[in-house]
């Protein structure tokens, strides 16, 4: 945002943050739902792995629409964020994602296929909206310094959400509204969805009631049109990793269920599987929590240790009492916590370094995932998620540093990227149709590839502009 904006850095965000913060977790948890829904639906509707993958086709090709008309409103008429404010933004976008829920009602009482993929595309187009606004409004409640710091944070509820997601959705949707003799009805989804719907318009009123800080271009200030966010090569660049990352985390994550009931890798039927699918995206709220507060600036490195120390063994203990594991089974899960620790100090808190160390170990795990049988396969290809972590908070505030008046514009364009979502795993489920499902994770390896360079091309490019301040006297 611009230099005339109502800004007041003294203010406590803290009340904000928190209800913002809530937000995060609700549309974390309906997200990750996604990840039961395609095998469900596979069976249901006997599809092949490319027609199954539609379920992220049109949820994440809805963040694409949904983004590219922000942007050329943007373009034409001016920032609407600009013009309406934030609280107004986020709320339409909740109302949007309740009302995408609700069409699962008749989605699934006609049992039709189409109808649960129109359903998901307005839900995504919720979600968009809030993409575009809850994300920029957490990097603005604070200092830019901070904003990795503070994403990461929301994030990490946000991944919360995900890691809820697999076990309790899939025990309702599986075991507790399925069919008497276990066999799949496309009825089980209609409660489900409907509640979700119900928690998300509770989140509204509770968002409506609270007084959030106004971040709108001052009225007498023009309103800035045309194509200038565009002018910033480090966003373009960050589109195409945000594009690539999103890509590989939802292809992954779709890919896990059929994954691990592959005869050579662990042979698990849903039910098991559902709960090593949490530990994938449990894995990235504990990195997320280590991010937060890794890439805080204020803390000594003593600190950080220690409360990073904390952190991790508090939410283990919590992803623990979650999934349906003993602890032999998913104690493998402290080898990666300890990688992860490595991996952040090796990073030393710079947000691109980091993104481009994390990039890197999880081409590794995917090769091994693609190369090995049994536990080595399931642990490598599980271990992406606490190394995902930081990746999505990490990528957007490099993206958009720096933009100023273009901030909200930017934010639509790296939204808009999130249409990997639905690109990559299309083109996975298609390989995996053809040559099994686990070489198919050769596409994701290429992606994240694509993510290491961004970091290393952003560590470069932030030092040539502190170089460029500092010779110039700012």
């Amino acid at each position: 945002m611009n230099n005339k904006e109502v800004k007041p850095q003294s203010r406590n965000y803290t009340i904000p943050l928190i209800t913002i913060t809530l937000l995060f977790f609700m549309w974390g948890f309906i997200t990750c739902m996604n990840d039961i829904l395609i095998p469900y639906l596979k069976q249901l509707f006997k599809l092949t792995f490319f027609e199954s993958m539609l379920v992220q086709f049109c949820f994440f090709g809805a963040y694409f629409i949904g983004s590219l008309i922000y942007f050329f409103i943007s373009i034409s008429k001016g920032d609407p964020i600009n013009k309406v404010g934030y609280k107004k933004g986020i709320l339409f976008g909740i109302f949007l994602a309740a009302f995408g829920c609700i069409l699962f009602y008749p989605a699934a009482t006609f049992s039709y296929y189409p109808l649960f993929l129109g359903a998901l595309f307005i839900l995504g187009l919720g979600f968009t909206v809030l993409q575009i606004t809850a994300n920029a409004y957490v990097s603005l409640l604070g200092s830019e310094e901070s904003a990795s710091s503070r994403l990461n944070m929301t994030q990490a509820f946000n991944a919360f959400g995900t890691t809820i997601a697999p076990v309790l959705g899939g025990h309702l949707i599986f075991e507790f509204f399925s069919a008497p003799d276990g066999s799949f009805s496309a009825v089980a989804t209609r409660i489900p969805y409907l509640i979700f719907a119900g928690i998300l318009l509770l989140v509204a009123l509770l968002i409506s009631r609270v007084k959030l800080p106004s971040f709108q271009t001052s009225e007498e200030e023009e309103i800035v049109k045309g194509w200038g966010a565009l002018q910033f090569s480090h966003l373009k660049f960050g589109v195409f990793a945000m594009f690539c990352y999103v890509g590989g985390e939802v292809a992954v994550g779709s890919f896990i269920i059929s994954f691990l009931e592959q005869p050579q890798v662990m042979c698990f039927n849903e039910i098991i599987s559902k709960n090593y699918l949490a530990l994938y995206w449990g894995g990235a709220m504990i990195g997320r929590f280590l991010g937060a507060i890794s890439l805080n600036q204020s803390l000594s490195q003593g600190k950080k240790a220690l409360y990073m120390l904390g952190a991790a063994s508090v939410v283990f203990l919590v992803i623990f009492s979650i999934v349906d594991l003993t602890f032999a089974q998913i104690s493998f899960f402290l080898v990666f916590i300890v990688l992860n620790f490595v991996a952040f100090f090796i990073g030393k808190a710079a947000p691109a370094r980091t993104l481009s160390i994390f990039a890197a170990v999880n081409v590794v795990l995917l090769i091994s995932a693609m190369l090995n049988h049994g536990e080595l396969a399931m642990y490598s290809i599980l271990g992406i998620g606490i190394f995902n972590s930081i990746m999505f908070s990490n990528i957007y505030t490099l993206a958009i540093s720096g933009l100023g008046k273009y901030t909200s514009q930017g934010s639509s364009l790296v939204v808009m990227a999130i249409l990997g979502g639905a690109i990559v795993p299309i083109f996975q489920g298609y390989l995996a149709d053809q040559f099994g499902v686990q070489h198919s994770f050769i596409i994701p390896v290429f992606c994240y590839l694509v993510i290491l360079i961004f970091g290393a091309y952003c560590t470069k490019y932030l030092a040539h502009v502190k170089t460029t301040e500092a010779k110039s006297g700012h």
